[in-house]
């Protein structure tokens, strides 16, 4: 019988991305601090805030649902889609809130979990990236 969920907490130091485009000069590592809080096993909310890659502040607010799971030993495996609110990119909406979806993959052991996303391109407006998020569950 499977235990029962109790909600999780799990702070984020920022996201690093890995840009598609190498040839311009984006940031990678984007240093901030959110949150991502799972109130069931498949229903997470998430917000926070972040230097972006084009050096400008960002905020964020997501809904992701997490309908796949995988257990390999210790390690919980997860297939996300978030939908999310983004600000602060100067080439799409010059910098103004935008709605986007994102899968992810997330890895998790018992307090220490790895997101995996991909940005895509949006030419002109969006850098691609391949996203990396560390956390660590306090909660």
């Amino acid at each position: 019988m499977a235990a029962e969920f109790s909600p999780q907490v799990w702070p984020t130091p920022g996201i690093y991305a890995w840009h598609f485009d190498r040839g311009k000069d984006l940031r990678d590592d984007n240093p901030g601090f959110g949150a991502e809080v799972a109130l069931t096993e498949d229903h997470i909310v998430m917000g926070g805030t972040y230097i972006d890659s084009n050096d400008e502040r960002a905020h964020y607010v997501a809904y992701q649902w997490r309908p796949l799971h995988w257990q390999f030993d210790n390690f919980k495996v997860g297939g996300r889609i978030a939908i999310g609110t983004f600000d602060g990119y100067p080439d799409y909406r010059d910098g103004r809130w935008f709605v986007a979806p994102l899968p992810i993959l997330s890895v998790e052991r018992r307090y220490l979990g790895f997101n995996f996303g991909i940005v895509p391109t949006i030419p002109d407006r969006l850098d691609g990236a391949f996203a990396i998020q560390v956390k660590r569950r306090v909660w």
